[in-house]
């Protein structure tokens, strides 16, 4: 085409462009992020933020409300009168010595003081006169401080170790000998044996359930190591002399992530469930420590005469092993490749 060609006298749905080597290698498709990707997909499901949401609420209780309103399990072991008492009676009886108090000071109560005291009381009152509501506060942050705790430890542990163990062939065999011995001895029982002699506090109890919890995560993740351990990109990766932790952390454990999210997703309950029940025998945490199993086990003697006694702690435990479960199940299904591809 003559360039000498007046583009005015041209088709106008037509017109020169320059050519730019460097702008035709420019990509203009948007940056990729794995886990934006990941939090779109997950955060499309309604569900999620209903969970997020209830969860936060229990976190704000668990958390911020001790900080003003501490939880005192003998503030009224003196007042036998003060003993199982059902909401509509505690909030009565403590309004009407609270007012008698004030009284003989020469004050009256606010109406930000009477709402303190029926929020306090709504619940009722235990065995020793205490509040069920501050309670619940302090042994669901106990709770949840234990699971997290737990989760933590033994995941990093377990991803670290069963990353080794099913890479290295060596290790594999010294980890065989001790997964063997440690898998035949019930899991409740080394918990309980270890209780019973470091004692039942609250980091007795996370050593108890921290000092093998990993090993069964290590033995799961070794499996999966094992089978994408000699892929095509990770023989390539040995060949130019790449570091073994190299590959395991760039080649192996990007490629499970999904698996370990999964990991989580069951761990994170099962801590609670583990503290629930051991703690409702007997055997959990110790009498000073607040917890959801020990008010479980408190009243469920009376949970037909004083259910307000045993099912507010039930409800909490149970809410706080769903949401987390569900989230987590949720989380893992968001983090596969193949539901963002």
């Amino acid at each position: 085409m003559n360039n000498n060609v007046n583009t005015a006298e041209l088709d106008p749905r037509f017109r020169f462009i320059d050519h730019d080597d460097i702008e035709s290698e420019r990509i203009v498709a948007p940056r990729y992020s794995y886990w934006k990707s990941v939090f779109r997909v997950f955060f499309r499901k309604k569900v999620n933020i209903f969970m997020i949401v209830l969860f936060v609420l229990i976190l704000i209780a668990s958390f911020i409300f001790p900080l003003f309103m501490p939880y005192v399990a003998e503030e009224n072991i003196m007042d036998s009168k003060t003993l199982n008492k059902s909401p509509s009676q505690a909030i009565d009886y403590m309004l009407e010595k609270a007012e008698a108090e004030a009284a003989a000071n020469g004050t009256k109560l606010t109406a930000m003081q009477k709402a303190q005291i029926t929020f306090k009381y709504a619940l009722g009152t235990g065995a020793q006169g205490n509040s069920i509501m501050y309670n619940l506060f302090s042994a669901s942050r106990i709770s949840i401080l234990l699971a997290v705790i737990c989760a933590a430890i033994n995941m990093t542990v377990g991803v670290i170790i069963g990353a080794i163990w099913g890479y290295s062939k060596k290790f594999d065999a010294v980890m065989l000998v001790i997964y063997n011995i440690l898998a035949n001895v019930p899991y409740i029982l080394m918990i309980s044996v270890l209780v019973y002699v470091i004692g039942s506090g609250f980091w007795s109890f996370v050593f108890a359930l921290t000092v093998t919890g990993w090993l069964w995560i290590a033995y799961f993740l070794r499996t999966q190591v094992m089978i994408i351990r000699d892929r095509e990109y990770s023989l390539a990766s040995r060949c130019l002399g790449t570091p073994i932790p190299r590959v395991i952390s760039k080649n192996i454990l990007p490629f499970m992530t999904s698996v370990i999210v999964t990991l989580l997703a069951t761990e994170l309950p099962s801590y609670i469930s583990m503290e629930v029940f051991l703690s409702y025998i007997g055997i959990g945490l110790s009498a000073s420590v607040p917890s959801l199993g020990r008010m479980i086990n408190s009243g469920q003697s009376g949970f037909l005469t004083m259910p307000w006694m045993f099912w507010p702690p039930v409800i909490i435990a149970s809410a706080i092993t769903i949401i987390l479960y569900v989230l987590g199940q949720n989380l893992a299904d968001a983090s596969d490749p193949r539901t963002h591809m």
